[in-house]
C-alpha cells in the first residue's frame, strides 16, 4: 500500500533543507502543491533535498520537486543537491531538470528590406521543396502502376470503379451545366462583336473551336480540381489523422496500392469522358443561342461545323484530359498523405490541393497551347 507523501522544510546553518517522506508518485502528490509553493518562496541558493526517508519515487514527483526549485528566487540556477541514499532520486531529478525546455523565445521579426528578402527566400525554399516532393511522389506512383500492370493481381477493380462513380459520374451534371452556360456566353459575345462586321455566321466556328479546343477540357479540369481534389485530400487526410494509414501498413497493405493508384486510374478514365460531355454541352448551349438569337438553324449550324471545323480541334482538347487527370490526382493524394495530426493541417492541405490543382491546370493548358501553336495544330 502506498504511503502518503509528505515533506518538512527547515533552515540549517549551511543551507535550506527539504526533507521528503513517504512515496512521491503520481498517485500520492496531488495535495502538496500549495505547501511546496510556500516553500519555493523561502528557498535560497544551495538548497538540499533530503531523501533519507523517501519511499517510491517517479517522474511526476521529480517534476514537482524540480518545479519548486525552479520557481524559487534563484530560478533555474538553483542546483538540486541530494542528502541521504536513494536508488533513483538523483537520476530522476536530473531527468526532470533536463527535460524542462523553458519558455519559448519570442519570434524574431525582420523589418524593411531584410524582412522582405527573408520572407521571399523562405517562400522560394518552400516552393522548391514542394516541387521536389511532388515530383518524387509522381515517380513513386508511376512505379506502382508499372508493378500493377506487371502483376494484375495487385489491381483493385472495386476501388477503381467506386472512385470512378464518386469522382466522375457524380460530377457529370455540374460539368455539363457549367459548360452549357459557358457555350451560351461565348455565343452571345461572338454574336455581339461579329455582328458589327456582318459576320455573325462565324459564331459557329467561334463556339465550336473554343469549346472543343480549350473551354471543354479546362472547365472539366477546374471542376475536378475544386470538387474531386478536395475530396481526395480530405478522405486520405482524415485517414492519416485517425492513424488508419499506419494500421494499413502494419497489416501489410501499402497505401500507394490501396489509396493512390485507384484514384489516379479512375481519374485517367473519367476525365476524358467528362471532357467530352463538357464539349457537347457547350456546343449545345452555343447552338441554342445561334438558333434563337441569330436565326441559324441547327441544320445550318451542324453543316457549317462539319465544313469549316477540322477534327484536330477535338483531339487537341481531348489529349489534354489525361495529363490534367494525372496532375490533379497526384497532387490530391500527395497532399492527403502529408496531413499532420491536427484539423488545422487538414484544412491547410485541402486548400493547398485545390490551389495547386487549378494552378497546374492553367499552367499546363498554356504549355499545351504554345506547343500546339508551334506544331501548327
Amino acid at each position: 500500500m502506498a504511503e502518503a507523501a509528505a515533506f518538512d522544510f527547515r533552515e540549517d546553518e549551511r543551507a535550506s533543507v527539504l526533507a521528503l517522506r513517504g512515496d512521491w508518485t503520481v498517485d500520492t502528490i496531488s495535495g502538496l502543491e500549495r505547501g511546496l509553493a510556500e516553500v519555493s518562496e523561502k528557498l535560497k541558493q544551495g538548497a538540499v533535498v533530503d531523501v533519507s526517508s523517501l519511499g517510491r519515487f517517479d517522474v511526476a514527483g521529480a517534476y514537482l520537486i524540480d518545479r519548486t526549485f525552479r520557481e524559487s528566487a534563484a530560478g533555474d540556477k538553483v542546483r538540486i543537491a541530494i542528502r541521504g541514499e536513494h536508488t533513483n532520486a538523483m537520476r530522476l531529478l536530473q531527468a526532470a531538470r533536463k527535460s524542462y525546455a523553458g519558455p519559448a523565445p519570442p519570434p524574431r521579426h525582420l523589418h524593411g528590406l531584410k524582412g522582405f528578402f527573408d520572407l521571399t527566400g523562405r517562400a522560394m525554399v518552400s516552393i522548391a521543396d514542394e516541387i521536389v516532393e511532388t515530383v518524387g511522389f509522381f515517380g513513386e506512383v508511376i512505379v506502382t502502376i508499372g508493378k500493377q500492370i506487371a502483376n494484375p493481381r495487385l489491381i483493385r477493380p472495386v476501388s477503381i470503379v467506386n472512385v470512378m462513380e464518386k469522382s466522375g459520374l457524380n460530377a457529370l451534371p455540374i460539368v455539363m451545366l457549367l459548360s452549357f452556360f459557358i457555350g451560351m456566353v461565348v455565343a452571345y459575345l461572338g454574336a455581339r462583336i461579329l455582328g458589327d462586321f456582318g459576320a455573325t455566321v462565324f459564331v459557329v466556328e467561334l463556339v465550336a473551336i473554343s469549346m472543343l479546343r480549350e473551354f471543354g477540357v479546362v472547365i472539366a479540369a477546374v471542376i475536378l480540381a475544386g470538387r474531386t481534389n478536395s475530396a481526395f485530400t480530405a478522405e486520405i487526410g482524415a485517414m492519416k489523422m485517425r492513424q488508419e494509414i499506419d494500421a494499413m501498413r502494419v497489416i501489410g497493405i501499402k497505401p500507394m496500392d490501396a489509396l493512390v493508384v485507384p484514384r489516379v486510374v479512375a481519374m485517367l478514365v473519367m476525365t476524358p469522358i467528362l471532357t467530352f460531355a463538357a464539349m457537347m454541352a457547350g456546343m449545345f448551349g452555343g447552338l441554342l443561342v445561334c438558333w434563337g438569337a441569330l436565326d441559324i438553324s441547327p441544320a445550318m449550324f451542324f453543316g457549317r461545323f462539319q465544313e469549316v471545323v477540322p477534327a484536330q480541334h477535338f483531339w487537341v482538347g481531348l489529349v489534354k484530359a489525361p495529363a490534367f487527370a494525372i496532375v490533379l490526382s497526384v497532387i490530391a493524394c500527395k497532399q492527403g498523405l502529408s496531413v499532420g495530426g491536427d484539423v488545422g493541417s487538414l484544412g491547410s492541405r485541402v486548400t493547398t490541393s485545390v490551389v495547386q490543382g487549378i494552378f497546374m491546370v492553367i499552367l499546363l493548358d498554356a504549355i499545351f497551347a504554345l506547343w500546339f501553336l508551334e506544331m501548327n495544330w
